[in-house]
């Protein structure tokens, strides 16, 4: 059937609230029985409530099965660039593993890092490299690598780490002016970029100074006399023996930096970083047909898997660590420093990444037919019949882009339905549309990180190798962001109103004459 017969054939009714409810509930149960009483994969859940999803739309709504396979196509057409992105990061981790970017990256932090300062250090790197390259995705895939490293040989708690790493990668995400999702929310708020960022100064900025606070508070936990020097110096010590450790390595990471920073598209910059691991390997003697097997399968440290296997057997441990010049370490310092490189080492490759794209079609086949069939939609219009007030609207528009993030399970989608859904209303309360933008922003862009089965929950999880729910109570920007929006719109602060002439007028309520 053509896009024109398809357009001329009769779309089925609008869900009911009832309806759009019931299917929700269903899909909510399934995934929530899935992940705590199965103890299983969400994946079928997701399957499964797409399928009720689209036999609704299918016999009770009467939309017929072309608009509904419409529906999905799009949504994960519009998930593509996602996946595209995270099968190239898994073959430049396995590239940037076989050559040690990454333990080079490792390395030179443990040397200029210590337990006390690092959550702090770890947040405003993660936010400078983010804010430079508009990307949160990027930067969890280069620095964050290395900063998960880093802390594994500091003794920082993975979660911990990962959540502050996501903070500041998510925070420069949201503030830099060559972010897709920062050009996305005023597009869909009609505004422009420099307006919507403005706005959101108002609430980032003390959002930010807050999970400053905290990763001072909490890095002073791990300031004490239990941090042993020996651990740190066994993991640089191993990484050196069984890698090539110098400054050619951070080659790699500043080139797909600097490409990102000057504004080339994502996907590109992170597939020079790859050949850059490539052509660094090739330099230090690797096999073309080894680099073409890590690009495939990922990394498997040798010099770690052995220590560790040899663990028991310690004359053979001990001639081992002889051979390699290991022997001023004690025993128990050398098998902790292979236990941990011996896991965060093995990974990359392209297949690495299937369990996390997979999850993430999955997602999309369940969002792309709530969104095409109007469950969604119908259950927006509920919402803002009872929402009278610039608070209620944000926190209307809040909850909308959480709602989407965990059922449509991506962001551009949490971006775009509530920026269509509100955008009158808005226009209508004689609000400025950066206002609009900015709550797109503080809660589209920002909790789709914290959602398991969302693109971008899925891809930190995958990337830095720490669940989602495990990370999520330290990711304490993604949420603290979105509550300190809705706290300081009800206080009346970062009000903006359209003017005469359109600009932005600030003011806790609406001026006499606008």
């Amino acid at each position: 059937m053509s896009s024109e017969e398809i357009k001329q054939t009769k779309v089925g009714r609008e869900p009911t609230l009832i309806e759009a409810i019931i299917v929700i509930i269903i899909a909510a149960v399934l995934i929530a029985m899935s992940v705590r009483y199965w103890e299983t994969d969400v994946h079928i859940a997701l399957v499964l409530s797409a399928t009720i999803a689209a036999a609704v739309a299918l016999f009770v709504l009467k939309y017929p099965w072309k608009v509904i396979e419409e529906g999905i196509l799009a949504s994960i057409l519009m998930g593509m660039q996602a996946i595209l992105i995270l099968y190239t990061v898994g073959i430049l981790i396995g590239t940037w593993l076989l050559s040690g970017v990454v333990q080079t990256m490792i390395y030179y932090g443990l040397a200029i890092l210590n337990p006390s300062i690092f959550l702090i250090a770890t947040l405003l790197i993660c936010s400078i490299v983010s804010l430079a390259t508009g990307t949160s995705w990027g930067t969890s895939g280069t620095v964050g690598i290395a900063l998960m490293g880093i802390a594994a040989g500091l003794g920082v708690p993975e979660p911990i780490a990962a959540g502050f790493i996501i903070s500041g990668a998510y925070f420069g995400d949201k503030m830099s002016p060559l972010s897709d999702t920062t050009n996305l929310a005023p597009a869909m708020a009609g505004t422009d970029i420099f307006q919507h960022i403005r706005a959101m100064v108002w609430t980032t900025i003390p959002s930010y100074a807050l999970v400053l606070i905290i990763a001072g508070i909490m890095g002073m936990g791990y300031a004490s006399d239990s941090f042993e020097m020996e651990k740190v110096l066994a993991i640089q010590t191993l990484m050196k023996t069984e890698f090539a450790i110098s400054p050619i390595g951070l080659i790699p990471p500043i080139l797909v930096i600097g490409l990102a920073a000057s504004g080339k598209p994502a996907l590109p910059s992170i597939f020079s970083g790859a050949l850059a691991g490539i052509a660094l390997s090739l330099f230090q003697g690797a096999p073309f047909g080894t680099i073409l097997d890590i690009m495939q399968n990922g990394y498997s440290p040798d010099l770690p898997a052995r220590i560790s296997e040899l663990a028991e057997d310690l004359p053979a441990l001990g001639e081992l660590m002889a051979e390699n010049g290991l022997s001023s370490f004690s025993v128990d310092s050398i098998t902790n420093a292979a236990a941990v490189l011996k896991e965060l080492l093995a990974r990359g490759g392209l297949q690495s990444m299937n369990w996390s794209i997979s999850l993430i079609i999955c997602a999309l086949i369940f969002g792309g037919v709530l969104d095409k069939c109007g469950f969604l939609e119908s259950m927006l219009k509920v919402i803002m019949k009872k929402v009278h007030t610039v608070g209620g609207y944000v926190t209307a528009v809040s909850a909308a882009c959480l709602l989407t993030n965990m059922i449509a399970s991506d962001q551009y989608i949490a971006i775009v339905l509530p920026g269509r859904m509100f955008k009158s209303t808005f226009d209508e309360k004689g609000l400025h549309p950066r206002m609009l933008s900015r709550v797109l922003e503080d809660t589209g862009t920002i909790t789709s990180a914290l959602v398991p089965w969302n693109t971008c929950g899925a891809y930190q999880g995958s990337t830095l190798g720490v669940p989602t729910m495990q990370y999520l109570p330290y990711a304490f920007f993604n949420y603290i962001n979105p509550i300190m929006a809705i706290i300081l719109t009800y206080m009346g602060i970062g009000i903006a109103w359209r003017g005469k002439n359109g600009e932005p007028v600030i003011a806790r309520t609406r001026p006499a004459g606008l």
